[in-house]
């Protein structure tokens, strides 16, 4: 499954210049982590359109003191929620999720987190958690509310990702039931 410019601009109006740094790499990596249906690529872009702000952010936004101490998170040493907020086209946070990462991807992102902040690592990763927390497979069953709590863990922006799911359905030429 390809997408063009056109395409990725139709869903994220705001990406610019930026779609010309992510559209190979989401091109290039898509079919290894079976992004491979527009169904399975239309939520995925949507998601990555809300998490991103567009292709602007790699990083979240807040502090990540809010993680310290989540034992859920695996942030079990001091400085943890900081040092393992958000990073990546859909935020991985947390000391496990970055270590998880790191034994797939061979690069100690958990030594290095900002690894996950280019282009690459971003994108890459973000596909990594669509696949691995199965949300290709709720792609395929058009499940937005169950791949937005998956990736959030609750619906916190299913509304603006309602809005880019239904551009990136009329971008990749999904017909939508009534």
């Amino acid at each position: 499954m390809r997408i063009t410019r056109a395409q990725l601009i139709k869903v994220m109006s705001n990406a610019g210049s930026r779609a010309d740094t992510y559209l190979p790499i989401i091109n290039g990596w898509a079919e290894h982590f079976h992004i491979n249906t527009p169904l399975r690529m239309a939520h995925y872009l949507a998601q990555i359109a809300h998490e991103s702000g567009e292709l602007r952010y790699t990083k979240e936004l807040a502090s990540g003191r809010a993680y310290e101490g989540r034992k859920d998170l695996g942030n079990t040493q001091q400085g943890d929620g900081v040092k393992y907020k958000g990073r990546g086209l859909i935020q991985i946070t947390g000391r496990a999720n970055y270590r998880k990462y790191a034994n797939y991807c061979g690069f100690d992102v958990v030594g290095s987190p900002e690894l996950l902040e280019r282009s690459l690592g971003a994108t890459k990763s973000s596909m990594w958690v669509f696949d691995t927390f199965g949300c290709n497979e709720l792609a395929d069953q058009d499940n937005l509310k169950a791949i937005r709590k998956r990736i959030n863990g609750g619906y916190n922006g299913l509304a603006a990702c309602e809005k880019y799911l239904k551009r990136a359905k009329e971008a990749l030429n999904i017909k939508m039931l009534a």
